[in-house]
């Protein structure tokens, strides 16, 4: 039998930084992790990182590496019409975001706890949460063939959407909010040259595109394709044919194509699971909400939720305060309203909904063209886009 004051399910970023700063503050923590440790730092995932999100990694003693690497944007562009349009973020919002992958932060965070002497188990298998609503639960796993238990002061559930913490909580008590669009993004990495220096969220009438990178060495292409498209159907030749037929002219000329270093769908579901707390869990980031990458809020949102619930349970041990963890779950779930309302529009504005009706499609076109008109139009998208201010 173990004991930890937290324990953690899930060591992708969120849990790896919530038990980061934990660890700072002199708070025990125990992570569970089901994947192996190469898997995590071979997973591809986004990289537009909000300031607030780069704040926290300083923070949290991992921003070293960021800082000498990252790219910095000062605005991002929509394509429709044949056309861009740029939208400056820093004037507009006084605010630029960062292109850093996931991959990295997570590199970064996994080196850390490794430093540090961190517990973190991969590999565990079999994670299961037990007496939630009791002063000590537990988790129980079992690694390598042998059974463990954990008695924990409070659990946080950062394993994901398809991780074990969100089903521990009775459905009577949880209230899920979804909705599932007809498509998906077809993604692909390659090592070549960026198209553009800023990302391009292209609206087209064969289906939305976005432009975006890794590095200025590395890019990341997305196509809109049916939810059930089968990535084998593409080849590299196909997804760059039909990637110059979505973005405007002039960058399709410039576009430097090369073969995939990987490639494969994501769907795209608008999701959220309240309240985000039961008894001595909390959930944090995938585990409790999911956004569809259009606004690039998925990982920021996972960082906030850590921010909130770390300044809460560090109160609680440093001042024997219970407000900031009673509050939990509201203060993360305003914030994530906000960006799931971005979110939605974001991909209303540029993706083709195959049951739209003529009248939604003009109604799309003139709020593109407002956009690209309209300074107060677009200091609401820059605002948004480079995230806003955490309360």
């Amino acid at each position: 039998m173990m004991r930890t004051q937290v324990g953690i399910v899930g060591g992708g970023p969120a849990g790896l930084l919530l038990a980061r700063l934990l660890g700072l503050a002199g708070i025990d923590t125990v992570v569970l992790e089901r994947r192996t440790p190469e898997y995590l730092r071979a997973r591809v995932r986004a990289g537009l990182l909000e300031q607030g999100t780069v704040d926290l990694l300083t923070e949290a003693g991992v921003g070293d590496r960021l800082a000498r690497e990252r790219l910095i944007h000062e605005g991002v562009e929509l394509a429709f019409d044949g056309r861009r349009h740029r939208i400056d973020l820093k004037n507009l919002a006084g605010k630029v975001v960062t292109i850093y992958g996931q991959a990295e932060i997570q590199k970064d965070l996994m080196a850390a706890h490794e430093a540090a002497g961190t517990h973190v188990v991969y590999e565990a298998e079999d994670v299961s949460l037990h007496g939630l609503m009791n002063d000590k639960p537990q988790l129980r796993y079992h690694e390598g063939g042998a059974a463990h238990e954990i008695d924990c002061d409070f659990i946080a559930g950062c394993d994901g959407f398809h991780g074990v913490s969100r089903q521990a909580i009775p459905q009577e008590v949880i209230r899920i909010y979804d909705r599932v669009y007809p498509f998906g993004w077809l993604g692909i990495l390659s090592d070549t040259r960026p198209v553009n220096h800023e990302l391009i969220y292209a609206n087209h009438e064969r289906g939305f595109a976005l432009c975006t990178m890794r590095s200025m060495t590395r890019s990341r292409y997305y196509l809109q394709v049916p939810v059930d498209e089968d990535v084998a159907d593409w080849s590299d030749e196909r997804f760059w044919t039909e990637l110059k037929r979505r973005i405007p002219a002039d960058a399709a000329a410039t576009l430097q194509t090369g073969p995939r270093l990987e490639m494969s769908i994501a769907p795209l579901r608008s999701f959220v699971a309240e309240p985000m707390r039961h008894g001595r869990l909390f959930l944090a980031g995938d585990a409790a909400h999911i956004v569809p990458p259009t606004g690039a809020k998925g990982l920021n949102l996972a960082a906030a939720d850590v921010r909130f619930l770390a300044e809460a349970l560090v109160a609680h041990y440093k001042s024997g305060r219970s407000d900031l963890m009673d509050g939990y779950s509201a203060r993360c779930l305003k914030r994530v309203w906000k960006a799931q309302r971005f979110s939605w529009w974001m991909t209303g504005l540029t993706h083709r909904f195959p049951e739209a009706s003529p009248f939604e499609r003009r109604a799309q076109s003139a709020e593109l063209a407002y956009l690209a008109g309209s300074k107060a139009a677009q200091t609401a998208l820059a605002e948004n886009y480079v995230g806003l201010p955490i309360e």
